[in-house]
């Protein structure tokens, strides 16, 4: 993951413009364990009560809403400050 993926993700100017894989790849740096069930992603963390399900849109972006509540998660868990410069 980028620090750029990251930023973008925080700023939420461009939600529906984020590629799942983005997503997907930025939940994984972050420490989530993730399990595939189907097309749904679900991914959790230790000391984090919300269980994170996500799935891709047919054009491979993320779905907005998704989007936003990841970065709510971010922010209220201050995960964005576990990142390292990449």
């Amino acid at each position: 993951m980028s620090k750029r993926t990251l930023e973008k993700i925080l700023k939420g100017l461009s939600d529906k413009n984020i590629k799942f894989r983005e997503l997907r790849e930025t939940l994984l740096e972050l420490g989530f364990a993730e399990r595939v069930k189907g097309d749904h992603h679900i991914f959790t963390k230790d000391k984090i009560i919300e269980i994170i399900n996500i799935q891709p849109l047919k054009d491979g972006n993320a779905k907005a809403y998704q989007v936003k509540q990841i970065r709510n998660l971010i922010l209220k868990y201050k995960l964005h400050r576990e990142v390292k410069d990449v």
